[in-house]
């Protein structure tokens, strides 16, 4: 007696998640949604906020739009006590755009020199490098106050612009990458051409290393733009400060007639360089550059 086989030869039943997989893939997007929601509530509130009339802060709900008075918090900002909103966000950027840029270069040079030279010390160079990635900013604070005010820098933009352009995390990822997106052949194949040191680095190495220097500067722009613990120590003229220190100087004086809006509307405008710097950016995140330059 024969029985029919329940599937034709070669089929395969239908895979069928079991409960363990669903139970499993309903425990990542929980969280997931969580980070999200960590993530993005906070902004969102932030942008809600600062749309609102001061007079309504706190009288409305806290999420969601009402009584849109944009344009006269902004005003307010840039008006008060003379428009110093205005100065805390160049101090800003020149400390961000200038410490950024240098440092981005000052890492490209040791990155690709600890890559591409072999020299005495090398290794312990690069493990004090390493050792100084581990090793959190906030340790390097009084130190830096004191060389400092032995240097009489305080209260200058030296005293936040020269600690802006050293980056060991940046001289470790300009390491990493040189040596791995740079072939030693195009540096042979310059020196036989007769170009110098300097030129093979300005010239071929520089172009090859470009995503690695955007991240860098990004690091670098945002890590500066967002210091407040070095600017509070080195820095106690008021048009001086950067952005971070004189939003809290105005969270601090709520109970001197700073209004609460002029706070959140001045950390919303802060966001937008940021942003800016970005957007602008992305687009040099280029992979392969060095596709078909070596046979």
């Amino acid at each position: 007696m024969t029985t029919t086989a329940p599937y034709a030869t070669g089929a395969q039943p239908a895979d069928r998640p079991t409960v363990g997989a669903l139970t499993s893939r309903a425990g990542v997007l929980l969280v997931l949604t969580l980070f999200a929601l960590y993530t993005l509530v906070p902004p969102w509130w932030l942008l809600v906020t600062a749309t609102k009339n001061k007079g309504y802060l706190f009288t409305t709900q806290g999420l969601w739009f009402s009584h849109f008075d944009l344009g006269t918090n902004i005003r307010e900002v840039f008006q008060e006590q003379d428009g110093v909103f205005l100065r805390w966000m160049l101090n800003s950027v020149l400390y961000s755009v200038g410490g950024a840029a240098v440092g981005t270069l000052v890492s490209a040079m040791a990155g690709y020199a600890l890559a591409k030279y072999a020299f005495r010390g090398r290794d312990l160079a690069f493990n004090i490098v390493l050792g100084a990635v581990l090793v959190p900013a906030s340790m390097f604070a009084l130190p830096l106050y004191l060389m400092f005010s032995a240097s009489h820098l305080i209260n200058t933009y030296w005293s936040v612009f020269l600690p802006s352009i050293v980056s060991p995390f940046g001289v470790y990822l300009a390491r990493v990458y040189a040596g791995a997106a740079v072939p030693d052949e195009l540096l042979e194949a310059g020196r036989i051409d007769g170009a110098r040191e300097a030129g093979i680095f300005w010239r071929i190495s520089m172009p090859v290393m470009s995503p690695a220097l955007v991240t860098i500067f990004l690091f670098q722009f945002v890590g500066i733009w967002n210091n407040y613990l070095l600017p509070v120590l080195m820095l106690s003229d008021d048009r001086l400060q950067p952005i971070t220190v004189g939003l809290a100087n105005w969270r601090a004086e709520l109970n001197n007639g700073v209004p609460y809006s002029l706070t959140i509307t001045g950390s919303l405008l802060s966001v937008i360089p940021l942003l800016i710097a970005f957007f602008v950016l992305q687009r040099y995140w280029r992979s392969g550059l060095t596709a078909g330059s070596v046979k």
